[in-house]
């Protein structure tokens, strides 16, 4: 898997350019697209220093890191991505197990000259943080991972759980189904994606982010279908990890997570897969921590990542 040269996008935007960025933000970060392979990529790059990736999760794009990149990027180099089926990135059919995609990002930071990096991933981000550790061990120095369960660590969910377990989690079986879920929702987009920002979020969204990360997924059919295929690879992702944990992750690891989100769950589901473990829930925090708490979350993660 070999990488090109950068190419320059016009703006920031996926669809109708992005509705709104902190002062300055422009100044410092670059858009581009990267040829890894068989893929371009879209990244969003600033700053200068070591090198930090940044991957975000369903049903978001590289925007819900905004609020964070530019203190980050005093100190470091950040390269905030959209993995394959992500906002302009190509969106293929196929690969969208965790091992592939760590692969391709792998890939994607030695075409930029970055042969060790710093990660820190969110929800689906979290699922590839993870492989990417676990199967690229020489290639990442820390790794934070931001509030998710990793299918193949997790429990099993009973199919009665409780109702606030059910809101929490549904979406998995219903994004795994095949075809009838893209006929579900096209069309309707706003009603199911606009459902999970309310549910998950104890310090509500700008509308206008939303409405961005839903126009991004309306506007091209293959971003839906692409983005129901991560769950779709869930058989391949348990596999996978089952293989994965059998080897502890020996580099340090930092879980954040919401309160009314994952809470003490997630460092509970990584102490037994990690030896470096430090951990942080953040009061009045709900799933979207670097939208929703992000002052808090670089309390933690900017001395994490100097060390």
């Amino acid at each position: 898997m070999t990488a090109t040269t950068l190419r320059p996008l016009t703006g920031f935007g996926t669809v109708s350019g992005v509705p709104w960025l902190p002062d300055g933000f422009t100044e410092v970060f670059d858009s581009a697209l990267v040829r890894v392979g068989e893929v371009e990529l879209h990244t969003v790059q600033g700053g200068a220093g070591q090198p930090v990736l940044l991957v975000g999760g369903w049903p978001q794009n590289w925007y819900v890191w905004r609020l964070v990149m530019p203190r980050l990027a005093e100190h470091f180099r950040v390269i905030a991505v959209d993995p394959r089926g992500v906002g302009p990135s190509d969106k293929p059919h196929g690969g969208y197990d965790t091992g592939t995609v760590a692969a391709e990002l792998v890939a994607l930071m030695r075409a930029l000259g970055h042969e060790r990096f710093a990660m820190a991933g969110h929800d689906v981000g979290m699922w590839i943080g993870y492989a990417l550790a676990a199967d690229h061990r020489d290639v990442l120095e820390r790794l934070a991972l931001l509030d998710a369960t990793i299918p193949g660590l997790a429990p099993d969910v009973p199919l009665f759980g409780s109702e606030a377990h059910n809101d929490l989690l549904w979406h998995f079986a219903f994004n795994r189904k095949r075809s009838v879920n893209e006929q579900l929702v096209r069309g309707r987009e706003h009603i199911y994606y606009g459902d999970q920002f309310r549910q998950k979020a104890a310090r509500p969204l700008p509308n206008s982010a939303v409405a961005f990360y839903v126009e991004s997924l309306a506007r091209d059919p293959e971003a839906l279908r692409a983005s129901f295929d991560y769950y779709r690879a869930t058989d391949d992702n348990i596999a996978q990890n089952h293989r994965r944990k059998r080897h502890p992750l020996t580099l340090p690891v930092l879980s954040v997570a919401g309160a009314h989100g994952q809470g003490q769950r997630l460092a509970d589901l990584l102490g037994p897969v990690t030896e470096q473990l430090d951990s942080a829930v953040l009061p009045d925090c709900g799933h979207y921590v670097p939208e929703e708490h992000p002052d808090a979350l670089l309390e933690h993660l900017l001395p994490f990542l100097h060390h």
